[in-house]
Order: structure tokens, then C-alpha cells, then sequence
């Protein structure tokens, strides 16, 4: 779809929604896929904004049914409207995104408060029904860059002293074998700014955004979540193994983590206005990695 305003949304919404003529409507973000809108800061309608948004969209209502009644988490009760143009819309979970600075400011008990209720929100995923997922149109998750696109693109954009790390794990990723726990429907995008947080509380109210939900290799779950801290993801893994008799591989994990990085630089290595970002997002890798050499 072209891109339009805030405006021109509320006449979209209130079209459907007539008893939200008189509300506050307001960018909630601006996403690769969709575009979304915060009314009241109670109601959150997702525009997708390519064809392609709007069969991820309706894919993601529809596991959401699934999904949502086997979790102990909350997550989106989403309705699809078919419009033209096609939008979602469901209540928003309060809370703030979860980012590094505020995860470091958090007691003990929270933080083991908050890994527990990951590694039960994973948990909880990974023991779903994968047919009934997959008759609700979930497929594999979004593949990475190949190790080769890695060196041709990825390696030469990055400082020096953090290239031979890079250069290492590359050659890591390419001599793991296949997960052993093989393939499972999970979350993979557990990071920070998919997260309700309410910092009154101190815990996590709920999870949204499973655009990229699917079929993926178990063990790489647990690495979007290093991107708020390391320690948060040991206390994950910890969690889990208690709850499901797992034993998870600590460093397929920390290999995972690093080269997701460097695929994620590697894809936008052509685009200038991001590719500042990943490296900087690289080099945040490296320095954690360091430290817990």
C-alpha cells in the first residue's frame, strides 16, 4: 500500500470503528512490514505495507488463536478487518519495551522473576501441537545469510580488532551439526522491543510481534534474548532445562548468537543507513563475548 498519515489512518480505522471518531490516534511504529497505530493507548491496528505483510499478517492472526489459550504469557488477541486495505487490530499489552540500560537496573529476584516467565513462555511454545501450527499456515523461519555472503559482505565492513572474533565464528557456525533437538515451532524474536514490560511492577506483562514465529532449530531460541543481556539468557536456559529435562548447549548458542549478527550485517550491508547500525549491533556482540571469554 502507498504510504499514508496518521490522519488518513484514523479515516481507515474509524470507517470500521465509528465509536473512535473522538480518540487519540498516534505512530506507534514503523516497521519493515507494517506500520502500526496506537489509539488511546488502548487499541494497537497494523497496516501492512506490501502484499507480502499481508499474508504474514493474517498468518500470524490466525496462529495467534493457537498459540494464545496454551500460553501462561499474554499475547495479542488479534482480529483480522479485510478492508481494502486489509488491517489488524487488538488490545494493546501495557508495558515498555525491555532494552540493556533497564535490565541492568533490575534486582535479582526480578530477574530471575522475568527468566523464569521466558523459559515458561518458550516452553509452553515448544511443546505445541506442529500440525495444527502448520494447517494454520506456519512455515520455517526466515533463513540467515550464507557463511560465504558472510565473508563477502559482512567481514570487511567491521573494525580490525573485532575481525578475527567474527572471522572465528563464522567457521564455528559452518562445523555445527544439526541441532539436536531438531526442529520446533518457537518464538525467535525474543528480544526487548517485542516485549510488555511494566517497570511499576517490575515483570513482564506480555509478548507481541510473531510475524517471524515458525519452525526453526531449537537451540536458536535462546540467542534474540542477548540482545537485552547475556546474563538474562543464562537464567533462560537454566530455567528451561529445569522445566522440560533439556540440556541445552551453551556454546552452540553463543556461536548461533554471534554469526545471527554478522548475517544480520551481512543483508544490509548495501544499505547504508543501516548497515552503521549493525555494525554497531556487532561490535555490542563482541564486547559481550569478550567479557565472557
Amino acid at each position: 500500500m502507498t504510504e499514508l498519515n496518521v490522519s488518513e489512518f484514523r479515516s481507515l480505522i474509524t470507517s470500521v470503528f465509528p465509536e473512535l471518531t473522538a480518540s487519540v490516534f498516534k505512530l506507534a511504529a514503523k516497521g519493515w512490514d507494517s506500520t502500526a497505530i496506537d489509539v488511546d493507548d488502548t487499541l494497537i491496528f497494523k497496516f501492512p505495507r506490501h502484499i507480502g505483510a499481508e499474508r504474514a499478517l493474517v498468518k500470524e492472526a490466525a496462529v495467534l488463536d493457537i498459540v494464545r489459550p496454551s500460553l501462561s504469557m499474554a499475547v495479542p488477541d488479534m482480529r483480522i478487518h479485510d478492508g481494502p486495505p486489509i488491517f489488524s487490530s487488538h488490545a494493546k499489552l501495557e508495558g515498555e519495551h525491555l532494552i540493556a540500560e533497564d535490565y541492568d537496573a533490575l534486582g535479582e529476584g526480578d530477574r530471575q522473576r522475568l527468566a523464569d516467565d521466558l523459559a515458561r513462555f518458550y516452553a509452553e511454545l515448544h511443546a505445541l501441537d506442529a500440525d495444527r501450527l502448520r494447517a494454520a499456515g506456519a512455515g520455517a523461519i526466515q533463513p540467515w545469510q550464507s557463511p560465504e555472503a558472510v565473508r563477502t559482505k559482512a567481514l570487511p565492513l567491521l573494525p580490525v580488532d573485532i575481525k578475527g572474533l567474527a572471522e572465528t565464528v563464522v567457521s564455528d557456525f559452518e562445523a555445527l551439526p544439526p541441532d539436536p533437538y531438531g526442529n520446533v515451532y518457537g518464538f525467535f524474536d525474543g528480544h526487548g522491543w517485542n516485549m510488555a514490560f511494566d517497570y511499576r511492577q517490575r515483570r513482564l506483562n506480555g509478548i507481541y510481534d510473531f510475524a517471524d514465529s515458525g519452525f526453526g532449530p531449537l537451540h536458536q531460541e535462546f540467542i534474540y534474548s542477548n540482545f537485552i543481556s547475556p546474563d538474562l539468557t543464562a537464567r533462560i536456559i537454566s530455567a528451561y532445562e529445569i522445566l522440560t529435562g533439556r540440556r541445552l548447549d551453551r556454546r552452540r548458542i553463543a556461536i548461533l548468537t554471534g554469526f545471527h549478527r554478522l548475517s544480520e550485517l551481512s543483508e544490509l550491508a548495501d544499505d547504508p543507513a543501516n548497515a552503521e547500525q549493525m555494525i554497531r549491533s556487532v561490535a555490542k556482540w563482541a564486547a559481550a563475548a569478550a567479557r565472557l571469554a
